[in-house]
């Protein structure tokens, strides 16, 4: 059996998975990111996939790797293979592919992390015979990728970058040094955190539940991240007649409680009703599937 491999660096989570070349999933595992792996990270994705092999073998899988997929957050450069910088994890210029490719003798596909889940939508998912989307993951980030005529848009290394366009000067530091950009005011952990400014325990999917509840203080947090993202995602959408928003993450459990306002703001936003909001379809395996077919297309 022919197999590829696929990992997904998150923000708090490290997904990877191995198929065969049918899109069939052999294999899957989750485990934590290390805090600011930095450099180190080449090596937490080369355990990964030597464990995940280690695995099929104990599970009496018969086959050998043919090719593996890397996607990662922050600023990454598909062209060169370099994961330029991220914010939330700490690395710089960090030539990603080159490195992994002296680990494995096989092909090696790099790539971003939200583009890659797209692509795995786009195929696999939400967004199947959708010829134009936005996909927004709304977890310990924020970064967005768009598919345009059907392909999913690679401009430059900034492309998709909403999470650091700032929507409150004065507002919270971001992990990029800089206040109120978009990530620090609207992502989950950033939700998180501004409940517990309140005094108040748990996540942003306590905050949901505070929402639902009728709680003044949390209505107040959420509304505010709605307005947020409307502000950024309402000009993306009308520059590039966007029809359907995809929004992933943590977040995204949420379901209407965030969707339906985030929907109705944007109509509003954008003047014309042909927006659809809805959530994506494969949860946190959206990166993981969308890097096993990066690792398909660079074994052909």
């Amino acid at each position: 059996m022919r197999l590829v491999a696929g990992v997904d660096v998150g923000g708090t989570r490290v997904k990877s998975m191995l198929c065969d070349f049918d899109g069939s999933v052999v294999l899957s595992h989750t485990a934590s990111t290390p805090e600011r792996p930095g450099d180190g990270i080449v090596d937490v994705i080369t355990d990964t996939v030597s464990a995940l092999l280690e695995l099929a073998r104990a599970d009496g899988v018969d086959g050998a790797l043919t090719a593996m997929g890397a996607v990662v957050p922050g600023l990454v450069d598909e062209a060169t293979g370099s994961a330029t910088w991220s914010a939330n994890l700490g690395w710089r210029d960090l030539p990603l592919r080159q490195r992994l490719q002296d680990r494995f003798d096989v092909p090696v596909a790099m790539g971003h992390d939200v583009r890659a889940g797209l692509l795995a939508e786009f195929h696999l998912g939400a967004a199947m015979g959708a010829p134009d989307a936005l996909f927004v993951p709304l977890g310990t980030g924020i970064a967005s990728a768009l598919l345009a005529s059907g392909r999913v848009v690679a401009g430059s290394e900034w492309t998709g970058e909403i999470g650091h366009v700032i929507v409150e000067p004065d507002g919270p530091l971001c992990g990029c040094g800089r206040h109120g950009c978009l990530e620090a005011v609207a992502s989950a952990a950033a939700l998180g955190r501004a409940w517990r400014e309140l005094g108040r325990d748990g996540d942003a999917e306590i905050l949901s539940r505070a929402v639902d509840a009728g709680d003044p203080e949390a209505i107040r947090i959420w509304q505010g991240a709605i307005d947020a993202l409307v502000r950024v995602i309402g000009p993306v959408c009308a520059a590039a007649g966007t029809r359907l928003v995809l929004i992933g993450g943590g977040l995204a459990l949420s379901g209407a409680t965030l969707l339906d306002p985030l929907r109705d703001r944007l109509v509003h936003a954008i003047g014309h009703e042909r927006v659809t909001v809805t959530q994506a379809a494969l949860g946190d395996r959206a990166g993981a599937l969308g890097a096993t077919l990066l690792a398909m297309e660079a074994a052909t």
